[in-house]
């Protein structure tokens, strides 16, 4: 099963990466698959440093905005005790996790984690439609250059409707952000 969910790492110079993730995980959670771009900051950092800090959230503010490299300033965090990372404070639940092995013959490297520590903050909100198109939204963003302009327009309408019927001051803030970015991203595109 894939969880969408938010990683941080350190970058060389000591701050903090933040960035969303679907790692492959099994319910457990004592271990989960990365598979990040070569060409990330998440993928680099990971390979040099062979830690980070996997959260569950349902802030998607905090999602779309790391999606779209929007987080100034950073989110509120506090270090990590079994790696050197950082906890983003307004997660859910968080695991502190070590790289076990990589591979990285493919464009996307595949990185097999251990949880090495794990922790509890709050509880989650719940399910809501909103949350889960904003999410949508989210991944439709990373993907700009990949997919053709006409099927995301198509699929960003109808996630639309969805915010629109169901969202929270949250969920509408987010999804603005995102149809801005991806309306942007698109124009650029195409001149």
């Amino acid at each position: 099963m894939i969880l969408e969910a938010i990683v941080t790492t350190r970058n060389d110079d000591g701050s903090v990466n933040v960035s969303p993730m679907g790692p492959r995980v099994n319910e457990s959670m004592t271990g989960f698959t990365l598979r990040p771009y070569q060409t990330s900051t998440t993928c680099q950092n990971l390979q040099r440093t062979g830690q980070g800090v996997l959260h569950v959230t349902d802030d998607v503010e905090l999602m779309a905005r790391a999606a779209v490299n929007q987080l100034d300033p950073l989110p509120e965090m506090k270090p990590a005790t079994s790696v050197e990372g950082s906890i983003l404070v307004s997660a859910c639940r968080w695991y502190a996790f070590e790289v076990d092995s990589v591979d990285d013959r493919e464009e996307r490297v595949t990185m097999n984690c251990r949880v090495l520590d794990s922790g509890r903050q709050r509880d989650f909100f719940g399910f809501n439609r909103a949350k889960h198109a904003v999410v949508e939204a989210a991944i439709l963003a990373t993907r700009v250059q990949f997919l053709p302009a006409d099927r995301i327009r198509t699929q960003l309408d109808a996630l639309r409707v969805i915010v629109e019927k169901t969202a929270g001051t949250q969920e509408h803030g987010a999804f603005a952000l995102l149809q801005d970015y991806i309306a942007e991203a698109i124009e650029k595109s195409a001149s």
